[in-house]
């Protein structure tokens, strides 16, 4: 059978970049009924409740169980087609105002014109600004959404089953229930399955659990001597715990077995969980502010555009031209490149990121990421290295011996059973001591293997030179302890002389001492403060006996001499102390959420930087109101023994209490919160329904890469609002000018043709601020959306344009005498450059808080587009195109005034500028 490379990946499990994944997961999965019965049943009794046999089934009845229970597949989110997500780029607020307008201009410019009369310049204008913000949008999304099916690792994973008497290989997609299955170390649990026969079997469950220590199952739990345990009890309070049961996507360390299929698809535990993830994902921060925001400026819109419409029917009498008038102001009002401009902000911090070897799969959870002002995470895997290391070796007063490292070193080198994680560690740790010469001096004689109900396993080995056996036990001190009638009373000069040469051992053996009641209750204490600590803590304890060549037996695990102790520890990733205190300086609460408990988790966060002080457990969630929750989860740094249902939970508590919440897990029980944080982030070597749930995907396994992800984020986010805010100033400003000029002038300000084209090449000009470069000052802390501070700043900046524009007006009409209806196109050629010009020199007044060009200069694409939009609106009035929608050429004098009006304009914005963010605050 071929291993899954990362615990659950099998054809069909895609991770869709594009997608969204809906709030559903408010419960626990339950295992199948049946699946419940048949860990009570006998193993006749199961096979015939499935209406199948040891040799497994027929074709036929494959066949026909196939089209009654479908393929073995969990559900899965499939990305749309490329022309689906092309309609969709169509889709929004935006564009419709787009599309009512260019149907009433076809009627006006059209079908109501005399044929002399009938034009589509307006109609071109209008389908070119939403071709193009539409294309650049769908080209952003679609490429981001090819990068995310690039990453997935295609595995085809197959599992041994029974048929018809032999075995064959086949997709485990093909299993049904009833199917029989073999399964040895190193594969995939391929569906949930009863187990028949099994062999020394650990099975790690951490996909589903979160718990790195594999658990022992066996086919007939009263089976096996000194292991009974009543299953009964064992399926009222955690299915996973059935111990002749396994789990879909769970993983063989060690042993085989022989299974019977049970549940398949989405009706095992599995397929149950990733069923409850798949659908549509409920609106992040991100959403919601873009909403906010749209809604503001169409409401403006919609105020806006009847008022201008009746003002000039009003004083001009022409209606009609009254009516293209005011359809150009609200083309003039409509942010269209809104979607493009935030698509391109999005998409061009996405490549950034792919840079750092991160995968964003949802282009949105990047501005999440720079919003985030707490991010929970998982501990397994993500704040630890997921690798159990030997933290201390020590004799029972605490203090650090060789002696009891030498022990335990021979106790995990000479078994032959389950080499689990903590074995490989004092392997590791004894080799990298010098101790691997301890294999030359003994030889092997008998081994009492380890289980989950003894929690300790024993090895009998025969120094050198000597007639006695050595036996050295190693387990759970609350196992070991009381099979102990002495205990070692060395200290470090004496260590060497423990294990040899022989003419020393009895001196050795003369200096244990009795365990006593105060010993005993000393050796507890200690123990448990290493376990405060964090520290997984194993005894270690030994015992001579007579050289005989016999099998051992339990019963000789007695009377024995307690080395010391040996404590282990999942440490934390190099880079999770830098990163967390990195994320805190930017503004970002760190929290825990695990399913590990409290102690380890507790030594995990003091060694990262985070206040231990304060722990909810699982167990208490459940009897909290979502009000009350809220509050103590805002003041909570660690959730310990949380399930998949309650890590959900506390982020939604979170959530309601206004803050954007990402979370970082990569099992299977964090899948539910992944999805329904602002940002689910995980890593590469996730489970993959992990991987779907999240947004952002580390490809390195570097937590920095999330304090640069958190600036990333801010920079796209600030580049938005850039835009947000200018359009929005800018467009108030141009619509207040309009009002002015409509109530005084006896003529047009300027034809709607013309405030067509004006608005097109300001539009133009903002499509290179996604390469805007952000100041520093700025990505210091969160940023969300406030639509309520994007109408105070439109309302009192915009007007500042007015004010240049009106004295612009002064200028055509009493300098130049622009001031009758024969010669309006001059007064509209002069209003509609330096309606441009400072249109554009925006961009440069409002991208920054400082003073533009001298303290914070933009990138050179947007200082080389600005200028280039500004000398085609200088040109214009000289061409072809200026005479043929208008224009009149200007008097070079012109240029001296237009000069100081664009200066004037300048320093009043910076003015205005610095009074505003020493009143509010703020900026951008």
């Amino acid at each position: 059978m071929i291993a899954c490379l990362h615990g659950c990946a099998w054809e069909g499990l895609l991770m869709n970049g594009k997608a969204a994944l809906k709030n559903t997961a408010k419960k626990e999965p339950v295992v199948s009924k049946l699946l419940a019965e048949s860990s009570k049943m006998s193993i006749p009794e199961t096979l015939e409740t499935l209406n199948t046999t040891e040799n497994g089934l027929s074709d036929a009845e494959v066949l026909a169980r196939r089209g009654q229970y479908g393929a073995n597949e969990v559900a899965h989110e499939r990305p749309d087609s490329w022309y689906m997500q092309l309609a969709q780029s169509f889709v929004n607020p935006f564009i419709g105002v787009l599309f009512v307008l260019i149907l009433i201009s076809l009627f006006t410019d059209v079908l109501l014109a005399a044929p002399e009369d009938r034009t589509f310049k307006t109609i071109i204008v209008l389908t070119t600004m939403i071709t193009i913000s539409a294309l650049l949008r769908f080209w952003q999304e679609f490429r981001s959404g090819q990068a995310a099916e690039a990453l997935k690792a295609m595995v085809r994973t197959t599992a041994t089953v029974i048929r018809n008497g032999q075995p064959e290989e086949i997709s485990i997609t093909e299993l049904v229930p009833g199917d029989i299955v073999r399964v040895s170390a190193g594969d995939m649990i391929p569906a949930d399955v009863r187990l028949l026969t099994s062999k020394d079997l650990f099975i790690s469950q951490a996909v589903l659990t979160g718990e790195s220590i594999p658990i022992e199952k066996y086919d007939t739990l009263g089976a096996v001597a000194g292991k009974s345990v009543s299953s009964g009890k064992e399926a009222s309070t955690n299915p996973l715990e059935l111990g002749n049961i396994a789990f879909m996507g769970t993983n063989v360390v060690s042993g085989s077995a022989t299974a019977l299929v049970i549940a398949t698809g989405s009706e095992a535990y599995f397929g149950k969980m990733a069923r409850d993830i798949v659908g549509k994902r409920p609106l992040t921060s991100f959403d919601k502010g873009i909403n906010k925001v749209s809604w503001v400026l169409i409401r403006f819109m919609v105020v806006m555009v009847p008022i201008v419409f009746l003002i000039n029917g009003i004083t001009k009498g022409n209606w009609m031209d009254a009516l293209l008038f005011a359809v150009s102001v609200a083309v003039g009002l409509t942010p269209e490149m809104l979607p493009m401009i935030v698509t391109a902000n999005l998409a061009r911090g996405a490549m950034a990121m792919a840079r750092r070897k991160t995968i964003v799969k949802r282009l949105n959870s990047i501005q999440n990421f720079g919003a985030m002002d707490i991010l929970c995470t998982d501990k397994t895997g993500t704040l630890t290295q997921d690798k159990i290391i030997l933290e201390r070796h020590l004799n029972i007063y605490g203090v650090t011996n060789v002696g009891v490292l030498k022990y335990a070193y021979l106790n995990s080198f000479y078994q032959t059973g389950l080499k689990n994680v903590l074995d490989v560690a004092v392997l590791r740790y004894g080799n990298e001591h010098e101790l691997h010469e301890l294999k030359n001096n003994y030889r092997k004689v008998d081994e009492i293997p380890f289980d989950f109900v003894r929690r300790r396993m024993s090895v009998i080995v025969r120094p050198p030179e000597t007639n006695r056996n050595l036996l050295v036990c190693k387990g759970a001190v609350e196992e070991v302890l009381p099979l102990c009638s002495e205990a070692d009373d060395l200290d470090n000069t004496e260590e060497k002389n423990i294990l040899y040469p022989a003419e020393k051992r009895e001196a050795v053996r003369s200096t244990s001492v009795k365990l006593n009641t105060e010993k005993r209750k000393t050796i507890r204490a200690i123990a448990h403060e290493l376990n405060k600590e964090g520290l997984r803590v194993l005894a270690v304890a030994y015992k001579w006996v007579a050289a005989e060549e016999r099998t051992y037996s339990v019963d000789d695990e007695s009377d024995m001499v307690l080395a010391g102790y040996i404590a282990f520890l999942d440490p934390p990733k190099e880079t999770a102390l830098t990163a967390i205190a990195a994320l805190r300086d930017h503004g970002v609460t760190v929290k825990i959420i695990t399913g590990d408990n409290e102690v380890v988790t507790r030594k995990i966060c003091k060694e990262v930087g985070l206040d231990v002080h304060h722990i909810i457990m699982g167990k208490d969630i459940d009897a909290l109101g979502d009000a009350e929750l809220a509050a103590k989860a805002e003041e909570t740094t660690i959730f310990a023994k949380m399930s998949p249902a309650q890590k959900s939970r506390i982020i939604r508590s979170l959530q309601s209490l206004g803050h954007t919440v990402g979370y970082m897990g990569d099992g299977i029980n964090d899948a539910a919160a992944l999805r329904d944080a602002d940002v689910g982030i995980s890593v590469d070597t996730a489970v993959d329904i992990a991987k779907e749930a999240a947004d952002i995907i580390l490809l390195e396994k570097s937590l920095m890469v999330l304090e640069e992800g958190v600036l990333e984020g801010r920079k796209t986010f600030g580049n938005i609002i850039k835009y947000v805010k200018m359009t929005a100033s800018s467009n108030f400003g141009n619509v207040f000018s309009v009002l002015i000029a409509s109530a005084f002038l006896p003529f047009l300000p300027m034809i709607a043709i013309q405030l067509l084209i004006q608005n097109l090449l300001y539009d133009i000009s903002q499509i290179s601020i996604p390469w805007d470069n952000v100041d520093k000052e700025y990505m210091e802390k969160p940023r969300r959306w406030e639509a309520g501070g994007i109408v105070r700043f439109m309302t009192f900046i915009g007007p500042i344009s007015s004010v240049f524009d009106v004295t612009t007006f002064c200028l055509m009409w009493y300098v130049f005498g622009a001031n009758k209806p024969e010669i309006q196109s001059l007064f509209q050629s002069g209003w509609f450059v330096e309606g441009l010009l400072s249109q554009t020199l925006i961009v440069h007044m409002i991208r920054t808080q400082k003073v533009p060009f001298f303290q914070s200069m933009p990138a050179l694409p947007v200082l080389m587009l600005t200028l280039a939009i500004m000398a085609i609106g200088i040109y214009i009035p000289f061409s072809p195109l200026g005479e043929s929608i208008g224009l009149a050429k200007l008097p070079i004098t012109y240029f001296l005034w237009l000069f100081a009006t664009l200066l004037g304009y300048c320093v009043m914005t910076q003015t205005v500028k610095t009074w505003y963010i020493r009143k509010f605050g703020q900026w951008m």
